[in-house]
């Protein structure tokens, strides 16, 4: 017997219209025609599903994955990761009519973020662009020693007490923030110079002009550019100053302000020590000797801001590869060195960690292989021949002088012959006239006569 197949109809139900729209119209007459069952066969937006016949594999897969996903993000995904960090997130109370902090504001005078206390709060942590800065004085102020020209979110947050958080931006935004200079960029190099650059607003005026100005951040001195560049338009993205002896090693502030005439122009900013932004130029070799049995190779690093470098040397002996070493004393030593070629560069070593190096020295070329490179340093060598000479002239004039001078200190005595022996007192024979003037006078006290012959 064979089995007969049932079909459902299933349609989409038709908008339902309004109540009083319907009542005007009346109840429709049914249309003439078959039933509604045989005219689902006609209409191709409906579908004939066989009774007892299930959904495809497929579909039933997807759904399944469909509601594994949901269950997942409703309960394995924490509800705090799915909101933004920032000040935002915590909790304000914006119904609560007497909140415990009010007036949020800055007193650039005074360099202070302050507020009024109207609550019972214990603690209060202070934030600068949504990083914790500060705990609170007296739950009243936080110090801000370093006040941006650049719009900076500061806000507070209660930590003990009443759950609360507000926040300003300081100072109001003034002009459009793409006119101001770009990618400001500072470093200290050649020893005695500091140059700033930085390119024009993306959105700047054409009659845009930028100065440059430095700040020590704890005398609060200013220093203007004395030297700028410009472009082909003649807009400043340059400045240099000449002698950084006379700047603070302190923290410095490199601030960019802009001028136009028709319309303001935000400042740029950056602040850092001379000493972390300085490129330590070449080493200078100051001495260098070498024989078969020793190399000896000296410099010297010039800087105004660091007194602690660190050394990289670059070795080749002979033909060989060449090889770095890492040295902190500023001098070379080798035993039996050969033919070597070395040179060297700094860089500080208080900052080495993300400080880059230094320009290479000129390189230093050695031949050591015989005796005749054991040459001492020139001003040493001159320097030798010199006191040599004057030790030989010495001697000879020591040598002339000797006899005078031992004759005048020590004059000879004069001896008379022994007339009764016949023999001189000494051995020697001295001729005396006593008419003629001795070298020294004598006066005779008592003169006694032994005999006549």
């Amino acid at each position: 017997m064979r089995e007969k197949t049932r079909f459902f109809l299933f349609r989409e139900a038709p908008a339902a219209q309004p109540r009083s729209k319907r009542a005007a119209l009346g109840a429709a007459p049914r249309p003439a025609g078959p039933a509604p069952e045989e005219a689902a066969c006609l209409r191709p937006d409906r579908v004939l599903i066989p009774a007892g016949a299930h959904p495809p594999v497929g579909a039933a897969l997807a759904m399944a994955f469909v509601w594994l996903a949901v269950f997942l993000v409703a309960f394995l995904v924490p509800v705090s990761s799915l909101l933004p960090l920032d000040h935002d997130s915590y909790p304000i109370d914006i119904s609560d009519p007497d909140p415990p902090i009010k007036n949020l504001r800055m007193e650039p005078e005074r360099k202070r973020l302050t507020w009024d206390l109207h609550g019972n709060v214990s603690e209060i942590m202070c934030f600068i662009n949504s990083k914790a800065f500060t705990k609170a004085r007296k739950s009243t102020y936080c110090s801000i020693p370093d006040l941006s020209c650049q719009v900076t979110n500061y806000s507070i947050r209660v930590t003990k007490g009443q759950p609360f958080s507000t926040w300003i931006q300081y100072p109001s935004q003034e002009g459009n923030p793409r006119a101001a200079a770009e990618n400001l960029t500072c470093w200290v190099h050649d020893v005695d110079f500091l140059t700033c650059s930085w390119a024009v607003g993306r959105e700047a005026p054409r009659d845009v002009q930028y100065s440059l100005y430095l700040e020590n951040l704890d005398s609060y001195e200013k220093w203007p550019c004395s030297q700028y560049t410009a472009d082909e338009q003649g807009t400043n993205v340059q400045c240099r100053f000449h002698n950084i002896s006379v700047l603070s090693k302190d923290q410095t502030r490199f601030l960019v302000n802009g001028t136009s005439s028709g319309s303001k122009i935000p400042c740029s900013e950056t602040s850092d020590k001379l000493a972390k932004i300085e490129v330590l130029a070449a080493p200078n070799v100051t001495s260098r000797w070498c024989n078969q049995s020793y190399l000896f190779m000296q410099w010297q690093v010039k800087s105004h801001l660091n007194d602690d470098f660190k050394y990289e040397l670059q070795m080749q002996k002979g033909m060989e590869p060449a090889y770095k070493e890492e040295i902190y004393k500023a001098f070379l030593e080798l035993n039996n060195p050969g033919t070597y070629t070395v040179r060297v560069r700094a860089r500080d070593a208080t900052f080495s960690h993300y400080k880059p190096w230094g320009p290479w020295s000129v390189p230093q070329h050695f031949v050591c292989e015989d005796e005749e490179g054991a040459r001492l340093p020139v001003w040493l060598t001159s320097l030798l021949i010199a006191l040599g000479t004057l030790l030989i002239a010495m001697g000879f004039v020591l040598l002339f002088c000797r006899f005078s001078v031992m004759q005048k200190l020590f004059p000879p005595i004069p001896h008379m012959k022994d007339h009764i022996n016949g023999k001189l007192q000494n051995g020697r024979t001295m001729t005396w006239d006593p008419d003629q003037d001795s070298q020294e006078e004598c006066p005779v006290a008592e003169l006694q006569v032994l005999g006549e012959t």
